[in-house]
Parts: structure tokens; sequence; C-alpha cells
């Protein structure tokens, strides 16, 4: 059941196509008595009106409209071109199928619009091959967004939601007034915060998921923001974090009756940077000073050391020594907000900022971050490199069958090869199903009107404009079936006002939609059929075989003897795989969940492996020591890392259904050992905390069911 608020959206929608396809059909078709134009002037509103899904405002969606238009002229001039031969026609569907399907990686205003211009494709590579027309597809193509674009200007335009970055700045608020004490919320308040900051919680057209410099940017601070007030919601129920009184002393900063002032030093930092980067964000100009976080953490870990290096009884206790780790990470992810908001206001290129393998964006020229985007895509194990592929292989094989049959209107075999198309066989077979049904209907009442009306064009022109709107009001409210029986009226209507057409032009619309469904049936279920179901287990297992050696990669940075010769790892594997992992997730989110229930926590891993990066990128730049670590704890920070390498190898061969090895353990708890360095209490926090978080994802790993029943190869019921 749609919304309030959605159905007056559907209406106020079908109101604006419906008065742009009418202004640009009637005066082509009666005034200049010419059709190729008018109904290129019809068919552009609807294809970018109500085949394509532009997020957004009105003026964003006109904004896109209009950069649509050019390559709108393009795609109808190949196409014009390429009709002269059923070969040629092919091939270019194929080529254009797969680079408007593959533009959804730009974001998805891209997405959107793709729909629509391959239908402008789609109706010009059709017989007849008339290319002394072109002028005139062109014109009724461009009056037709034209007048679109004003509607969505003019005509109950869509008011524009709160940007993405005003969003960010009341999470960002609400951590610095949890910091000061300003506002007590309980950590699940805090969480929801962050939750609030999700993709798939917010309008498609405010999400930060361009290429460029300012969307990587503003993605990045909303990752980090999420990852802060969790970490806050931590401090809270472990008692890290107190209230504040009234002298600014944090009740949970105490410990063995000891101030600890090195965690009271940085707290009130934390929270001042945290209101200056909200400022900033609703400002939506970057803060001119300079960067003051990684000030304050040299400061910090300075006073760490001047306290375990002093007298004896002056060194603090180990709570203490575990809070003040607890706060370091919290200020850390502090720093990266400050820095990535900044790059997301601006967007200009800057100098390099370490981690350089984090903010690498920060100093590539605009056309290297595209290209990169492209190349990261460009994978069998990219759901965007699948869909495209998906979609293009439909599309030319429903138009080599459509010329080589010769089918009358074949651009509708297609328009339902287009429409019809999802990411799994089940949900293409459910909406084939649907839209035949509703086709049949529509052409037995098509066939109908065309017998009772006769050749009176006038009555057919009289109809059309009230019969569009009734069609793409109820068609998306009442649901598919209504929509597709709906538009062969519709299509009925107007082709019988281009030339003499009997009730066989509905008997052509059913067999055309008949044949565009089963083509896209068969291709949905040889190419990817289940959808992300599957590469989100691939997609994940590479991001956990990459995290193990990421992990015993930085523990060995910091036990290298002599400190400083072991080279940092390289974090840009489980950057990449994670990009795929989370494209996969997120189109797996958006599918209709199956008869099986879905027990394990996939949002879980993705979570694990941001730390697991933060923790390589963060714990060298800060905690590598200036002596060598003991051997003992060296040796059991190194034991630890590997307990974990071996739990990421073993959740991989989970994530893909092969029996992991025999003498898998749990990772061992590496424990303080030692003296107190801040390095070895940094360290062993990193260790302890991604030890629980893979445990838990191993456990849910380990169901086969929702009773909780385990594979029969695993021993004991443990790892």
């Amino acid at each position: 059941m749609k919304g309030g608020a959605e159905r007056t959206e559907i209406l106020h929608r079908s109101l604006r196509v419906t008065l742009a396809a009418a202004a640009g059909f009637y005066p082509f078709q009666y005034g200049l008595q010419d059709p190729v134009p008018a109904l290129y002037a019809l068919f552009a509103p609807v294809a970018l009106g109500l085949l394509s899904s532009i997020p957004g405002s009105g003026r964003q969606r006109a904004a896109v409209m209009l950069k649509a238009l050019p390559v709108g002229l393009v795609l109808v001039t190949l196409g014009t071109v390429l009709a002269v031969r059923t070969w040629a026609a092919v091939l270019g569907m194929l080529v254009v199928g797969f680079l408007l399907a593959f533009a959804a990686i730009a974001g998805p205003r891209s997405a959107g619009a793709a729909p629509g211009l391959q239908l402008f494709y789609i109706l010009a590579c059709f017989p007849p091959y008339e290319p002394q027309t072109l002028w005139l597809r062109l014109t009724g193509l461009t009056v037709g967004v034209v007048l679109l674009a004003l509607c969505e200007l003019f005509l109950l335009p869509q008011p524009a939601g709160p940007p993405y970055r005003v969003s960010l700045a009341e999470a960002v608020a609400t951590a610095g007034d949890t910091l000061t004490g300003r506002t007590r919320l309980p950590p699940e308040a805090l969480r929801a915060a962050g939750a609030r900051l999700r993709l798939s919680k917010l309008p498609p057209a405010e999400r930060p998921a361009g290429a460029g410099r300012t969307a990587r940017g503003l993605c990045q601070a909303g990752s980090t923001a999420r990852r802060l007030l969790e970490q806050l919601a931590l401090l809270i129920e472990t008692g890290v974090l107190g209230s504040l009184d009234r002298d600014g002393d944090v009740d949970g900063a105490r410990g063995g009756g000891r101030i600890d002032t090195a965690t009271e030093s940085l707290l009130p930092k934390m929270a001042s940077r945290c209101d200056d980067i909200a400022a900033a964000l609703r400002a939506g100009r970057a803060d001119p000073g300079p960067e003051r976080m990684d000030e304050a953490i040299g400061g910090f870990q300075q006073m760490r050391m001047r306290q375990v290096t002093g007298p004896p009884e002056d060194v603090p206790p180990a709570p203490v020594l575990r809070r003040q780790a607890a706060v370091l990470a919290v200020a850390e992810s502090v720093r990266i907000l400050e820095i990535s908001v900044r790059v997301g206001l601006d967007g200009r290129r800057t100098r390099p900022i370490e981690p350089r393998e984090l903010f690498w964006y920060t100093e590539a020229p605009a056309a290297r971050l595209w290209l990169r985007r492209v190349a990261g895509n460009m994978t069998l194990r990219s759901v965007q490199f699948q869909n495209a592929v998906r979609i293009a292989l439909a599309l030319g094989a429903a138009r080599l069958v459509a010329g080589s049959l010769d089918l009358t209107h074949g651009f509708w075999v297609l328009l339902a090869v287009l429409t019809l198309s999802r990411t799994t066989v089940g949900e293409t077979w459910a909406a084939i199903r649907k839209a035949v049904a509703g086709n049949l209907v529509g052409a037995i009442a098509a066939g109908a009107l065309l017998i009772g009306v006769g050749q009176h064009a006038e009555a057919y022109a009289a109809i059309l404009a009230p019969g569009m709107l009734i069609a793409f009001a109820l068609g998306p409210l009442l649901g598919i079936a209504w929509a597709q029986g709906l538009f062969t009226l519709v299509v009925a209507t107007a082709f019988a006002q281009v030339s003499p057409a009997t009730w066989r032009l509905a008997e052509a619309r059913i067999v055309d939609v008949v044949t565009g469904s089963a083509i896209g049936l068969l291709c949905a279920m040889f190419a990817w059929p289940a959808g992300a179901r599957r590469e989100v287990r691939r997609t994940m297992a590479g991001l956990l075989r990459e995290c193990g050696p990421l992990i015993q990669g930085t523990v060995a940075v910091l036990t290298a003897v002599p400190p400083g010769s072991a080279p940092s790892p390289s974090t840009l594997p489980v950057l990449r795989r994670l990009r795929l992992a989370e494209s996969a997730y997120n189109q797996f989110r958006s599918e209709p969940a199956g008869s099986a229930p879905v027990t394990v926590d996939w949002h879980g891993v993705l979570i694990a492996a941001n730390q697991i990066l933060l923790g390589a990128q963060w714990l060298p730049r800060i905690d590598q020591p200036a002596t060598a670590l003991p051997p003992d704890a060296a040796d059991r920070a190194r034991a630890g890392a590997r307990a974990l390498a071996d739990t990421t190898a073993r959740l991989a061969d989970l994530c893909t259904g092969e029996r992991p090895p025999p003498d898998g353990t749990r990772p061992v708890r590496p424990g303080p050992a030692g003296p107190p360095l801040p390095a070895l209490v940094d360290l062993d926090l990193w260790l302890r905390s991604l030890t629980a978080q893979l445990s838990r994802i191993e456990d849910e790993l380990c169901r086969t069911d929702a009773g909780g029943s385990r594979p029969w190869w695993y021993p004991n019921g443990k790892g």
C-alpha cells in the first residue's frame, strides 16, 4: 500500500507527463500534419517521465532531463543509421544496452535515466529505414524533452528534500553533544542516529554515490560518522564515557581514585571539533582553519607515554589504559571525519593526506577517479557489470528476433524486455505473469475500441489525453498488470491517429509483449538467475580473504625489529573488495526475500572489514614504537593476528559453501602482556574487538537453518 505522499507524487507525475506528451503530439500531428515528430514528441516524455525513475526534486529532474537530451539525440541518430540492416541494429543494441545499463555506476540519476535513453535507440533502430526523417525525429525528441523539463519545473514541482550534508550535520552534532554531556542518549538512540545515515534510508537524489571528490568525501564522512556514533554507544555501555558534571570533569574518566588527565584533555577537543564540523556542514562551506585533530592526537599520545614511563606509582591502572585506547580510537574517527568533510565540501585537489591509501582520491584528477570507478566494476564479480550484460543480451536477442521475424511494431518486443526484466528469475517470472495478463485484457479492450471507433481520428484524439492521464496514474498505483493493460490502450489510441489501424494492432501488441517476455525470462534463467544472492557470498568471501593478510601485516609493522623496518601493508585490495561487497549487498537487500530466511549478518561482515581497514591505517601511524616491543608481547600479538587470519580464511570458505580446514581453531584472545605500553594496549583492544565480531559472524555462518543446525563436517559445533 502506497502512502499518501507517494500517491500524490504519482498523480502529479502523470499530469506532467500527460501535458508534455499532449503538448508535443497534437501540434505536430494535427497542426503540421507530420506523424514522425509527433510520435517522438509523444514518447520522449513517456520515456524520461514514466519509464525512467529519475530521483530528486522538480528542478533536479529537469536538469537531468536536459543533460540527457544530447545523449538521446545521439542515440536516435545512431538507431536511425543502423536500422539499415538487422545485424547492424543488433550490434548497436548490444553496445548501447550495455553502456546505458552500466552507467548505473555513476549514481542514482544516471541509473534512473538509463531506461528512457534505451527507448530512444529502440524507437529509431527499427524499419522503415528512413535517414531522411532524422531531423524530424530529432526535432520531435527535443520538443518532448524540453516540454517535460518545463512541466517538472513549473507544474506541481516536487519539492527538494534535505541535502545529505544536513543529515550528516545532525549526526555529527549528536556525537558532539554526547561527548560534552549536553545530550544524554542511550546507546540504542546513538546507533539509530547512525542508521539514519545509511544510503538506503536517504532519498536517492541525495545519496553521495558519484565518483568525484565531493561525493567520495561526503560518503566517507557518512561512514565515519556512523562508526563514531557506534564507538560512543560502546563507550557508554562499558562505562568509559560518563556524563559531565558542572565542573567539566568526566565521571567515567576516573580510575583508581585518580583523574585520567589524558582523557580529560582530549574529550573536550573532540567535542569542539564535532561542533565545528556540524556548523560547516550546515553552512555548506569548508572550515578554513587548520586540521586540529592531528595536533590533539599527538599531544594525547605524548601524555600517555609520559604516564607509562614515569615512576611506577604514577603509571595508570589497566582500566585507565584500556579507556585511553578506546578514546584514542574515537579521536581517530573524529580526525577522519574532519578531513573527509572538508574534502566533501571543498571538492578541490589537495596535498597528500595521511594515510594516503585512505585519502588517495583527494589528490587524484577527476578523470582518474572515474576511470578507477569503471575499472573497479569491469569484473564478473560486480553486480553492476552483471546487470549490464544481462540487459544488453536480452535487448540484443529481442532485436534479433523482432528483425528476423519481421514483427509488426517490433519495438514493443524490446520495450517488454526493458520494462519486465528483473535481477532474479523469480522476480522476472512474477512480473511477466502479471504483465501478460494485463496486456491480454488491454489488447481485448483495445481491439474492441478500434472496431467500435473505426477510422475516426478525431475520436482517438479526444480519447488520447484523458486516457494517458488515467493510465499513467492508475498503472503505478494499482500494479504492473494494470499498467501494462492501460498502456496497451494508450499506444493503440496513439497509433490509430498516425496511420489507419484495425483490431490487428492489438493482436500485434500482445504477440510482441509475449515474445519479449519469453526472451527476458530466458535471459533471466541463464544470466545470474539468483541475482545478488550468490554474488554477495562470493564478494564477502573475497573480502574476508583479503582481510587476513592485512591484519597480519598491521601487527608485523608494530612488532618489527628494529621498529619501522617492516613495510606498511597495502589496504587497496581490501578497499576494492569492500566496494564490490557493498554493491552486491545493496542489490541483495533491494531484492525480495526468498522462502529461506537470511540468518547471516552480511552487514556485520562489512562493519568488521571497515574496522580492520581503520586499524590498519591508524595503528601504524599513531602507535609506531620508538623501541622494539618486548619479545613475549610481540610473539603473543603475532599469534593473535595469525589466529584471526585463519578465522577470516575459514569464514571465507563458509561463505562459499566450502569445507574449511579441519584444524581450524577459534582465534585466541591476545590478552595484555608485557609493560603497559600504549602500542600494546591499543593493539590488544583492536584484536579483541575483531575476535568478538568474527566469532559472532562465524556462529551465524555455521547455521544452515533457523534452528541453528550445523554442517555435518563442523567439529563438535565449534570452529
